[in-house]
């Protein structure tokens, strides 16, 4: 495949212009500028609230300005993340996207589909002059990633139409109807810095090459987590040997992926060097074992550094043993038949910095029941308060529930079976959409979410799959052309 054969033409040329904008979550502005300039160039009514999220409302056509108004609702921000090794300013530098095969993915990074595939597509109904619909409005919100703060600050009012499509979701032929809520529990420990014991030897390990995810959607496929990991070589080394003291462990980047590199430097006795290294050599082999399904291209490290400053020993001590007792993957799975066996309730421990006095673990929780959100939040919280750490919850975002008498749903049910002859899957999705916030503020709003196909977001292999943009496209403007009358 090449460029020339990406279909709808329409679409790519859209998301090819939105890749060349910088858009990192919580430093939109040149984004927001974008589509703000874009809409009133167009001639169309556009708006920016407070928040920084952008409407932008297209007219019906002509014979269907009687039809319910259509919400199309994307979050313009993307999670920035990288091989450890390849140089980009993600608040400068575009992204670089590449075919590969039935694939489009990028260049050491992540390509931005989520959910800058939504955004084109928006863009390109807004653009198109050959489709028929009714009222639209297109809907950009900026900071989903990190804290839905977009959604969070729209006030009532901002949309005003019946229905919302959110195209935020990452397998086609899947109709989502209901997702998570979600909590960040962060937790601090305090230390002083102290000379490492006389006859010290310092090692750096490192680890890198997971797979890592989406913590909300990738949780149930028992991904290697590279924080989990470190933690647990620590814990046995420190259970095997005295005098081994921690000065550093850096681990994950962003909240709501599964850490898929990590690095630590410990001070071990001189005497013992040679068994830790031995011990990381079958640790690794052990490891490599367990996920021999999941994360096949793991790449373990060991080697002498510098010597530095470590962590005073009792609290080095508390912080490994709560990381190997910190609970971390699915706790529950949906009841509710009609969710057929989603996970409801998960925590992922997600980064890890250390800095000169004190080390940061941020970790998130989701669950579709908001009890046992709370109660995954209490759990990790009370592991950290147990080994001596400050910890704090976000106020997080609320689940949305399953609308049994949606007449949104059955139209887009409908036109899927009429457009490719077989059932779409309908069910809810463990990750946070900006659905939950939106049922809060606008309760009478029917919503379903879809999109194209996605896989590995959040990571720098993060992939589109193209022939599915084609399918999203011609369901949507199926949808938009059957929508009722008011």
């Amino acid at each position: 495949m090449n460029k020339s054969e990406l279909k709808p033409a329409v679409v790519f040329e859209q998301f090819a212009k939105i890749n060349q904008i910088p858009r990192p979550s919580k430093r939109e502005e040149k984004m927001i500028e974008y589509l703000k300039s874009w809409g009133e160039s167009h001639g169309l009514d556009t708006h920016v609230d407070e928040t920084g999220n952008v409407i932008i409302r297209k007219p019906a056509t002509p014979g269907m300005e009687d039809r319910k108004t259509v919400v199309l609702q994307s979050h313009m921000d993307m999670v920035c993340d990288k091989l450890v090794d390849y140089e980009i300013d993600f608040d400068r530098d575009p992204i670089k996207a590449y075919i590969d095969g039935e694939w489009l993915t990028a260049e050491g990074t992540t390509l931005g589909a989520d959910d800058g595939i939504g955004c084109a597509i928006e863009l390109a109904i807004l653009e198109s002059s050959d489709i028929e619909h009714g009222p639209i409005e297109c809907v950009f919100t900026r900071d989903e990633e990190t804290g839905l703060t977009g959604a969070e600050g729209m006030k009532a009012g901002f949309m005003t139409g019946d229905y919302l499509i959110n195209l935020d979701s990452e397998d086609e032929g899947e109709i989502f109807v209901s997702c998570a809520g979600g909590r960040n529990t962060t937790c601090l420990f305090r230390f002083q810095r102290e000379a490492a014991p006389a006859g010290s030897f310092f090692l750096r390990g490192q680890l890198k090459g997971l797979v890592g995810g989406h913590s909300g959607d990738d949780i149930n496929k028992q991904r290697a987590n590279a924080i989990k990991l470190l933690g647990r070589f620590l814990y046995q080394e420190i259970q095997r040997y005295d005098g081994v003291r921690l000065a550093q462990f850096n681990s994950g980047k962003m909240h709501n992926a599964i850490p898929r590199d990590g690095s630590f430097v410990i001070a071990v006795p001189n005497e013992v060097k040679e068994h830790v290294k031995a011990d990381w050599n079958v640790f690794a082999s052990q490891v490599e074992e367990e996920f021999h399904v999941t994360d096949t291209s793991m790449v373990w490290t060991l080697d002498s550094t510098d010597a530095e400053p470590v962590i005073e020993e009792q609290v080095a001590r508390n912080f490994i043993f709560a990381l190997q007792a910190v609970d971390n993957g699915i706790y529950a799975i949906c009841q509710d038949p009609a969710l057929n066996g989603m996970v409801e309730t998960s925590s992922n421990i997600a980064s890890i910095e250390t800095s000169a006095n004190d080390i940061k673990i941020v970790s998130s929780q989701r669950s579709n029941v908001m009890s046992n959100l709370d109660n995954m939040c209490a759990t990790i919280g009370a592991c950290f308060l147990l080994a001596g750490a400050e910890v704090k919850h976000s106020d997080g975002y609320p689940a949305w529930k399953m609308r049994s008498n949606s007449e949104l749903q059955k139209i887009v049910i409908d036109s899927y079976k009429k457009l490719f002859h077989k059932d779409p899957i309908v069910r809810g999705i463990h990750a946070g959409l900006e659905c939950g916030l939106f049922s809060e503020r606008y309760p009478n709003l029917d919503m379903v979410s879809f999109g194209p196909t996605l896989r590995y977001v959040h990571t720098p292999d993060e992939r589109l799959l193209i022939p599915t943009v084609q399918m999203v496209w011609d369901h949507l403007l199926d949808v938009l052309k059957n929508i009722p009358r008011k």
